[in-house]
Formats: structure tokens, C-alpha cells, sequence
């Protein structure tokens, strides 16, 4: 197993009414040239939580740190317009935190930080720091 010391959260980039799953990441990750999905879960907007790469693979979802994180995507963060928005459903949060308590039993991690912390991006569209109490 490979040591994990990191949480990173993404959002998919769609609109709040699309009902996307990790199979449709999957697919769209595939037509880019990749493996597969980069994300290791992926939390839905009824807040049901998708499986994506297995927790011993590296991940392909955050540049210079997936060899020791766990990629987790949440389904939304397009406005109407399509400019970045912070439309995430109340579930979706609630599971968030219900996973990173969850892996915060299994691994010693240090840091859960959004994708825009590493990367000139909005994504995931909140900032994750402000919402310490998925990390506490």
C-alpha cells in the first residue's frame, strides 16, 4: 500500500442539475488518454458516494501530489452561465465529512486542501480551509 497522507478535493465542473456519476468521469477521463477516472471517490448530488480508482493506485487528479493523495470529486460547481459556483447540495457535504472522518481512521493524514490551493483553478468552488469541520 502506499503511504497517504492527503486529502483532495475536486468538483466535476458540471451544472447542478446534471446527475453525473464516476462511470461518466470514468468515460471522459478514457476519451482523454488516461487509465481511467483520476479521482478515488466521487460524492454525487443526493450525497451517495461512487467509488473510483482503488485506494492503492495513485490517483491522476492534482499535479505533483497524487503519489500520496486521495482524489475526491464532488458533482457540481458550474453556475448557470457557466462560471464556477458553490452549488453543492447539503448531502454531498455531509458525506464529505462522514469520509474524511472515515479515512482519517485508516491513515495518518496530515492535510486536506482543495484543488484550487494547488493549481490556478476555481475547483473545487469553495474554499475547503473555510469548512475545517469535515476535517475535525
Amino acid at each position: 500500500m502506499r503511504i497517504i497522507n492527503e486529502i483532495i478535493v475536486h468538483c466535476s465542473d458540471t451544472y447542478a442539475h446534471m446527475n453525473t456519476t464516476a462511470a461518466d468521469i470514468d468515460r471522459w477521463h478514457k476519451a482523454r488518454g488516461w487509465k481511467g477516472i483520476g479521482y478515488h471517490y466521487v460524492i454525487r448530488r443526493n450525497g451517495s458516494l461512487d467509488k473510483g480508482r482503488y485506494l492503492y493506485q495513485v490517483g491522476a487528479h492534482c499535479a505533483g501530489h497524487n503519489r500520496n493523495s486521495i482524489g475526491i470529486c464532488l458533482i457540481g460547481g458550474k453556475g448557470p452561465n457557466g462560471e464556477p459556483e458553490d452549488n453543492f447540495t447539503a448531502e454531498q457535504f455531509e458525506t464529505l465529512a462522514s469520509l474524511v472522518a472515515d479515512l482519517k481512521e485508516r491513515f495518518s493524514l496530515t492535510k486536506i486542501a482543495g484543488h484550487r490551493d494547488y493549481a490556478a483553478k476555481s475547483c473545487p468552488c469553495f474554499d475547503v480551509q473555510k469548512i475545517k469541520r469535515i476535517w475535525q
